[in-house]
């Protein structure tokens, strides 16, 4: 059966996939359940690109599948302890995409270099350090969702990263743009030490005139738009 819920973890997996974020079958989004039951997320073994209302499954708390056939991640609790944290989040995102992945290790600010750096810089995108192993465990879920806090995005050294928005089409979007902003300064530092970014005043600035929530609605649009479209062809 599809529902609303549903098709919104289909279509944030598939915005997720026409951005490039995929790592075969692993990494996920998973969407707020709206009775307060867990979390709805696609099913174990499937690539972002493949995920289908068939494939998705409503996971508790605790892990146990309320619905959906198939098994589910071992990592449900990132999102579930991270929504169990913060009740302003309906969406949360957890990629292994490769310039933020490579980033994340290198122990350096994510400046503002470009305009996707604007949204990680001020106060610096956290970092999850406890472990880079996977987060298979409630009091794993926890530590993760106590360095992210009320961050739109927090790096994972040696793993990846996790982004958390009021609904599909924020966490995508800052999970996009973790990953853009970070290939932007790793090419920057790869030809020399970047010498200038945006200061405090700009940064400031273009939050709100590049990334106010009508311009990340624009760029949700275009990525559902362009999966569609692939979808067909």
């Amino acid at each position: 059966m599809t529902t609303p819920v549903i098709e919104e973890v289909v279509r944030a997996s598939r915005a997720l996939a026409t951005a490039g974020l995929s790592d075969m079958v692993w990494g996920h989004a998973a969407i707020r359940d709206p009775d307060g039951r867990g979390v709805w997320m696609k099913a174990a073994g499937w690539g972002f690109e493949e995920v289908e209302a068939d494939r998705v499954l409503l996971v508790s708390p605790d892990g146990e599948v309320l619905s959906g056939a198939g098994r589910r991640h071992i990592e449900y609790p990132i999102h579930t302890e991270i929504m169990r944290r913060r009740t302003d989040v309906g969406c949360t995102v957890h990629t292994h995409a490769p310039a933020l992945s490579a980033f994340a290790c290198l122990g350096v600010p994510l400046l503002p270099i470009s305009h996707d750096g604007v949204l990680f810089c001020d106060p610096p995108v956290p970092r999850f350090t406890r472990t880079g192993a996977l987060i298979a465990s409630a009091d794993l879920g926890v530590a993760l969702a106590d360095a992210l806090g009320d961050a739109p995005a927090c790096l994972m050294p040696s793993h990846g990263a996790v982004s958390a928005g009021p609904d599909a089409a924020a966490a995508v979007m800052y999970a996009v743009l973790l990953e853009r902003a970070c290939r932007t300064q790793l090419m920057a530092m790869a030809a020399g030490d970047p010498k200038v970014w945006s200061d405090p005043a700009e940064a400031e600035l273009k939050r709100e005139q590049v990334w106010n929530p009508g311009q990340r609605q624009a760029g949700w649009q275009y990525l559902l738009r362009t999966a569609e479209r692939t979808a067909t062809l």
